[in-house]
């Protein structure tokens, strides 16, 4: 049986870490990024990252970041892997000793992403989210699935995943993992613990009727 792993990103409460991963979760992400309702100010990473265990990836997102605002968070989150949602190059986003991920913008006036997927020969996998180029993911906005090329590289399927959609788009996509903020929760970075423990029971019932 095909295993898609997920991703839950946005956190900004302990407890609920505590149940995403109690749900089984594969990562946690926590966003950096200035703009976002969800940004995590670095006097509470100490906290969240306590209540993370072993085995559970550790996923630290920016969007445009300096240098040493990436570093800071490094040092003290000490994440498995970076996420990275704006211009960023290809050697910035290696420069800081951990493998990334890149996210490819799936909204309108986006570029193809297979042409700019080429533009991060060091990515580690590639994050789709449904989103314009220079726009902040975690919007909750839907793209067509239809549309995701072969990257040869790990995909992340995220933007407007739910509860009610995300058997058909591991149907469409057949990503390696399912990444979702917005759809879990009852306000941004406030989980809601049925949503969770939904989204999570959909994906493994997907993944069973799934065609290995």
């Amino acid at each position: 049986m095909t295993r898609t792993r997920i991703k839950f990103c946005g956190f900004t409460r302990p407890g609920d870490v505590r149940l995403a991963i109690e749900l089984g979760i594969d990562a946690v992400g926590f966003v950096f990024a200035v703009n976002s309702p969800r940004r995590l100010p670095l006097s509470q990473i100490d906290g969240m990252r306590a209540v993370v265990p072993p085995l559970v990836d550790v996923v630290a997102l920016f969007m445009d970041a300096s240098g040493s605002e990436v570093l800071d968070v490094v040092r003290t989150l000490r994440p498995t892997l970076l996420q990275f949602h704006g211009r960023e190059s290809d050697a910035f986003c290696r420069g800081f000793g951990l493998p990334f991920m890149k996210t490819l913008a799936m909204g309108g006036g986006a570029q193809e992403p297979a042409a700019e997927a080429k533009r991060y020969p060091s990515a580690a996998a590639f994050l789709l989210d449904g989103h314009a180029p220079g726009e902040a993911g975690g919007r909750g906005q839907n793209f067509d699935w239809s549309t995701v090329p072969s990257l040869n590289r790990p995909v992340f399927l995220a933007g407007g995943l739910n509860t009610g959609n995300i058997a058909e788009a591991i149907r469409t996509v057949r990503p390696f993992a399912v990444d979702v903020a917005s759809g879990i929760e009852s306000a941004p970075g406030i989980k809601d613990g049925a949503r969770m423990q939904q989204f999570v029971e959909e994906v493994r019932r997907a993944d069973r009727n799934s065609v290995s």
